[in-house]
């Protein structure tokens, strides 16, 4: 089963998150949701998801610390992360990607580049 883990301290971004992701569930993929830098780095080391989706600025971890320590373990380094920040300047972005993201969007995000691309990492062709 294929696993998506969005993470995000705003309960309103993950409620997007989940609406704009839920048609891939009927697809048997599972959607995780942490709403902190720990609850965050606890899920990925148990439940080892293909897909994280993760804001930058949380509490406790930043997503930037977790997205390295990920990274940096040979047994999750694999997972493709995808940081979502509101921070849009280029040196956020070099930083993001110093510290080992696949992937930086900036907020607001639009839902359907989302979706798509989380078909296209996943390898799921049409919903």
């Amino acid at each position: 089963m294929k696993k998506i883990l969005l993470v995000d301290d705003e309960p309103n971004i993950l409620i997007l998150m989940e609406q704009t992701l839920e048609d891939l569930e009927d697809k048997g993929v599972l959607i995780l949701t942490a709403s902190d830098g720990e609850k965050a780095l606890e899920t990925i080391k148990q439940e080892k998801p293909d897909l994280v989706f993760l804001d930058v600025m949380m509490p406790y971890i930043s997503g930037i610390d977790v997205c390295q320590t990920v990274k940096q373990d040979a047994h999750l380094s694999h997972i493709y992360i995808i940081l979502l920040t509101a921070r849009g300047q280029s040196f956020d972005e070099e930083n993001g990607m110093k510290a080992g993201a696949d992937l930086y969007m900036t907020k607001p995000f639009r839902p359907r580049e989302v979706f798509l691309k989380s078909q296209e990492i996943l390898g799921i062709h049409q919903v």
